[in-house]
């Protein structure tokens, strides 16, 4: 199973619920999930977050994350500091926030870099991972997009919300891993279903993964198979 065994997977892939139409039966999947498996970090909608925190923190070795301008990243950044903070207080201990593909689109790139910047500041070393939607965007503005980023200190770059109709390619990985620094890691999310896919993205570069509670559970099974 490549160089990605079975008992290291769960520590690549972070769980989500969070699509608008989720339920509280889903969130308990979602818990039984990490409880199972223990992976990395799981992540709800910030008005369920705290029940995430509830059911996981200091129970389970998964960690709750928060979202951030979620899904499209337009919110005004004293929204995002504040709701940053906000997550940080009920106890996220990782931040996914999305930049603000408008203003990057009008090429207001130091808008983009402040608006990131506010939010890592106010995570005090908290890892923030910044969402590009990688879909929507020319490979100009990927590109402008990671070394924005970067320079505002994002720990991550992740390639999307989940709430795209596209999905993440190998190819955004390569070109996203061409442009940025070691320091910098790389989180895809947004179709990815199967193991395969998942590993031909790792040997690319991918460090994380952001999966939904049954696409995980999926591959989790595939490799599971593989092991055997």
């Amino acid at each position: 199973m490549n160089d990605l065994g079975l008992e290291m997977l769960p520590e690549v892939i972070d769980i989500s619920c969070v699509k608008s139409n989720h339920t509280l039966e889903d969130l308990n999947q979602m818990i039984a999930a990490a409880n199972k498996y223990k992976f990395i970090c799981a992540f709800a909608l910030p008005s369920m977050t705290p029940y995430l925190i509830e059911k996981l923190k200091g129970k389970s070795r998964t960690r709750v994350g928060g979202t951030v301008g979620f899904p499209s990243g337009c919110d005004t950044t004293e929204s995002k500091v504040f709701q940053a903070r906000q997550l940080l207080e009920m106890g996220c201990e990782e931040l996914d926030m999305v930049i603000n593909i408008t203003q990057l689109k009008i090429h207001n790139d130091e808008f983009v870099y402040q608006d990131i910047k506010a939010v890592v500041d106010t995570a005090q070393g908290i890892p923030v991972k910044t969402i590009l939607e990688v879909t929507l965007l020319t490979e100009d503005e990927l590109i402008t997009a990671c070394q924005i980023a970067e320079r505002a200190g994002a720990a991550f770059i992740k390639t999307g919300t989940g709430w795209c109709s596209e999905p993440t390619e190998v190819q955004h990985i390569k070109l996203i891993k061409s442009v940025i620094g070691p320091r910098t890691k790389i989180k895809a999310a947004g179709g990815i279903r199967n193991l395969s896919g998942l590993l031909e993205m790792q040997k690319a570069g991918c460090d994380r993964f952001g999966i939904s509670v049954n696409s995980a559970l999926h591959i989790m099974e595939e490799a599971e198979k593989a092991m055997r």
